[in-house]
């Protein structure tokens, strides 16, 4: 059986160490510290392998003859269809963070399967309807103005999607299962495993039969599937999962206003910002050599969302850790996993920004084999860096709000970041004064920087005594998850 990060001390304990210091002394900062690694590395390696899948593929079609359409069309379907499809199952499986990371802290293990097989039923049911609007993407694009052919293609391109987004409807939920319970390696080798597959199979289609460029779309819908397969046969014979794993039953398709209480804002907190990226995107299709400025602005997206896996990944640990001590009833715990985890992700935001840098006049030539394209994505490499060092700390401060239940307020704060400052000031830049490209990233990347401000602000301010008694209360309570944490909640003493 593999070993679970143990929980720190219960209530009591907790309340002793914390009288006599213990919670401050080195040792204590340590022993939290195994506990963070023990997640938040393996499973920043997986959200690595994961979205790696999809860089993989564009990377490919970027080396296609003629590649700059083949691009341009690939990225931006891959954009749209994490934007409308993706981003919205991951944010709402985010609820499961949550639901099975606190029944986990307070030992209530029965609850755990039950919710993640009501997340599988809502999220399939979800994606009927995404499935439908991607088959009808490519005349949605050409009625918004974007360029007909670009449309076209990409619209192809993101039909052949539609598998791996069924595929998303239940890894999703299975994976916050297992993270809940820091049984992270299996998912470690089920990703890379996914990975090294994907590789020789997408290179197969794209390069090696008919389809071309859409043979990548194919390539990740049977490799996203594949990922499916281990782990439901992980789950079904590993003995970790025999207290936590029972078949499923008719709760399921009952009660699923719980799930949705915590699911909904946990998507929209997610999607809220993955879409303000993806307005950016949009908008590029309508500054001159929109083929050029699409592809750039894609492979720029493309880029952060690699690094951002990273940061998501060490936010899941920080989401683990403080969901098990907050549903233990152990605030000083959590506060204590919040201030080591931070100091995790200032030390990653430091190493990625840096390895950037120092790949400015090379980063171009991993997406494409077009001068002009290599030449204007090195040109964005330091502004890249700032979105990146800004998404590597609100990505933690993230995690330790779904871990908390603070899901609203998180979506209140990516609303006004995005929305109120960070879109009216890309238009600001790149349209009204000019700057192109450069002035749309420049704005999005000022609304990165309010976000991370606020969100830190909702951190440092947080009663964890507070949010520990609500957390105890929506596992033990009558009906799990009906009282949501106010902002008085989140907002008194530290």
């Amino acid at each position: 059986m593999e070993d679970r990060a143990p929980l720190l001390p219960r209530r009591q304990e907790a309340a002793s160490a914390a009288k006599s210091g213990g919670w401050c002394c080195g040792s204590a900062a340590a022993a939290e510290a195994r506990k963070v690694a023990h997640v938040a590395l393996p499973m920043a390696a997986v959200s690595v392998a994961q979205y790696a899948v999809q860089v993989a593929s564009n990377m490919m079609v970027g080396h296609l003859p003629g590649g700059v359409l083949a691009l341009s069309a690939s990225a931006i379907a891959t954009s749209l269809a994490s934007v409308s499809g993706f981003s919205l199952l991951i944010g709402m499986s985010n609820g499961l963070e949550t639901l099975c990371g606190q029944a986990y802290g307070a030992e209530q293990y029965g609850r755990l399967g039950v919710q993640t097989y009501r997340a599988m039923v809502t999220l399939t049911a979800v994606s009927i309807p995404i499935s439908l609007l991607w088959v009808f993407m490519g005349k949605l694009l050409t009625l918004i103005g974007q360029d007909p052919v670009i449309s076209h293609e990409a619209g192809r391109y993101i039909m052949w999607l539609i598998p791996a987004l069924f595929a998303y409807a239940v890894s999703q939920p299975l994976t916050k299962f297992l993270q809940s319970q820091s049984l992270i390696i299996p998912m470690l080798w089920s990703s890379i495993a996914t990975l090294l597959l994907h590789i020789p199979v997408c290179w197969l289609l794209v390069f090696k039969t008919s389809l071309g460029y859409i043979g990548a779309a194919l390539a990740i819908s049977v490799s996203y599937w594949l990922n499916v397969f281990m782990l439901v046969a992980y789950i079904g014979c590993s003995n970790s999962c025999k207290e936590t794993f029972s078949p499923p039953t008719l709760d399921a398709f009952s009660g699923v206003g719980v799930f949705m209480r915590l699911a909904l804002p946990s998507a929209l907190m997610l999607c809220f910002e993955w879409w303000s990226f993806e307005v950016i995107i949009l908008l590029s299709g309508l500054l001159p050599n929109p083929e050029l400025q699409t592809s750039v602005l894609s492979t720029c997206m493309t880029t952060i969302t690699l690094m951002y896996t990273i940061a998501y990944g060490i936010g899941a640990a920080g989401s683990t850790r403080v969901s098990n001590e907050l549903g233990a009833g152990n605030p000083e715990g959590a506060r204590l996993a919040v201030r080591v985890v931070m100091s995790i992700a200032v030390t990653e935001a430091v190493l990625i920004t840096g390895a950037l840098l120092a790949s400015q006049h090379i980063l171009g030539y991993a997406y494409s084999s077009d001068k002009e394209v290599v030449d204007y994505v090195n040109a964005m490499v330091p502004f890249i860096c700032i979105s990146v060092a800004a998404d590597s700390l609100q990505g933690v401060l993230s995690g330790i709000a779904r871990g908390c239940g603070s899901q609203h307020l998180g979506a209140y704060v990516n609303l006004g970041s995005f929305y109120l400052f960070g879109i009216p000031m890309s238009l600001l830049l790149g349209f009204v004064l000019k700057m192109g490209g450069k002035g749309l990233w420049m704005g999005i990347s000022c609304g990165s920087i309010v976000q991370f401000l606020l969100l830190s602000g909702i951190v440092f301010f947080s009663n964890w005594q507070k949010m520990s008694d609500n957390a105890r209360e929506r596992v033990f309570g009558g009906t799990p998850a009906e009282k949501e944490p106010l902002m008085s909640d989140v907002t008194g003493a530290a």
